[in-house]
């Protein structure tokens, strides 16, 4: 202790303060983002590629939309791999497959703007910061497509840094502390949650249950969240689950738990997996508290329905010109064809709630017919719910063949709703 007191003022009056290595760093000079970018490339200290990590965010927080498509297209250009220097490398480690050649080919086929981004993840909040970043970066790349180079690096560190391995589950209640729980209500997507006693009634009684996975460096922070309600069949209305007068289940006699909202929180981790993990550790969690549950579904929305719906002729099951609803003996027929048959050109299906659902081994199980009367769920769907089921001795086997086949499994009633 002696020693650490006489060193102190030493630490203390050093030139390692923040502030005292930034004027050394930086100067008194404003520097632009590129040249912070090259700066800290060629920065050899821990605690220096710190500084210019935090000036590089804050730079980059400061600018406007123009100038961040300049820096998206520099980070796509400048900090690229060269191709030949790959080409080079390729054919060193073919002549001679060594330790030594697959090191310096595995470097090469790096783009730097992924060390770039590493050094960026070591800051005070790096990895919040940098999911924010990409989350602009996706609406970049909607209007210039190059720019999907530079969000291919993202998914790959991504899909490192927020490894299964890494992320935590935990229930969300009514205990749970306030500056979380207004996550939930602002990150719902299915649902919309309006006040703070519609989400007690989701969390608080005894057959609701909310889950959400956290990262350990964004721990106040859920990366995705299910709502549960332990039922006693499985629903074919909205309102059976959300209604706030329905009759109460004792969570030990429900046979049903209803996977009824699932809302990812963060636009800049779209693409990075987490659903599968989320939903088998879920249902594994509420069938060993309550052994009676037989079955796991969903009630989910099919988005893309009336949009597709729109876009046939009244001949081939379009919308009547009148613009009258859609009785149920007509709309479900072609729901059954837009869930079975409609799909995208590599074969995935057309609706986005059924290839999260059918990728992560559901089976598509019913369809009902006015089950979402609410403005949203008419806008969507003309109020059609479905009912994905996650039959766990079936889910690997499921979700295997849909991976390799494309192939909907779904059940016998669903499928004799298609015209013979």
């Amino acid at each position: 202790m002696s020693l650490l007191r006489d060193l102190w003022p030493v630490f203390r009056e050093s030139d390692w303060r923040p502030s005292a290595l930034a004027r050394r760093l930086f100067g008194t000079e404003e520097r632009d983002i590129r040249t912070l970018c090259g700066m800290m490339m060629d920065s050899d200290g821990d605690y220096s590629s710190l500084v210019i990590a935090e000036r590089i965010l804050d730079t980059y927080e400061r600018l406007d939309h123009a100038a961040r498509l300049d820096f998206y297209t520099f980070l796509n250009l400048d900090f690229d791999l060269d191709p030949a220097l790959v080409a080079e490398k390729a054919r060193d480690y073919a002549g001679e497959p060594s330790p030594e050649t697959l090191r310096a080919l595995t470097r090469a086929a790096e783009p730097r703007r992924q060390e770039l981004l590493r050094r960026l993840n070591l800051s005070a909040g790096g990895t919040r910061r940098l999911v924010q970043m990409r989350g602009q970066l996706l609406g970049a790349v909607r209007e210039f497509p190059d720019l999907g180079r530079l969000d291919v690096d993202f998914r790959h560190l991504f899909s490192s840094w927020f490894n299964r391995g890494f992320l935590v589950l935990q229930p969300v209640d009514w205990t749970t502390p306030a500056h979380i729980l207004e996550k939930i209500i602002a990150y719902e997507a299915v649902h919309e949650i309006r006040n703070w006693n519609e989400l007690r009634r989701r969390l608080e009684p005894d057959d609701r249950h909310c889950y959400a996975l956290f990262h350990p460096v964004m721990e106040d922070e859920p990366l995705v969240f299910v709502e549960v309600a332990l039922t006693a069949d499985m629903p074919a209305h909205i309102d059976d689950i959300l209604d706030a007068d329905r009759a109460p289940v004792v969570p030990e006699e429900a046979t049903h738990a209803v996977f009824y909202s699932i809302s990812n929180c963060h636009r800049g981790l779209d693409g990075v997996s987490f659903g599968n993990f989320l939903i088998k550790q879920v249902a594994s969690n509420l069938r060993m508290r309550f052994p009676a549950l037989r079955s796991f579904a969903t009630i989910s929305p099919a988005p893309g329905f009336r949009r597709w719906l729109e876009g046939r002729p009244a001949a081939d099951g379009g919308p009547p010109p009148t613009g009258e609803p859609v009785p149920p003996e007509t709309l479900l027929p072609l729901a059954a064809r837009y869930l079975l048959e409609a799909k995208l050109p590599d074969g995935k299906p057309l609706d986005p709630v059924a290839r999260f659902h059918l990728k992560n081994g559901a089976r598509l199980e019913r369809l009902n017919a006015d089950a979402d009367p609410s403005p949203k769920g008419l806008e969507q769907s003309l109020g059609l719910m479905v009912n994905y089921v996650y039959d766990l001795a079936r889910v690997e086997e499921n979700h295997e063949t849909y991976m390799k086949d494309r192939k909907v499994t779904s059940s016998g009633q669903v499928r004799r709703l298609l015209p013979t």
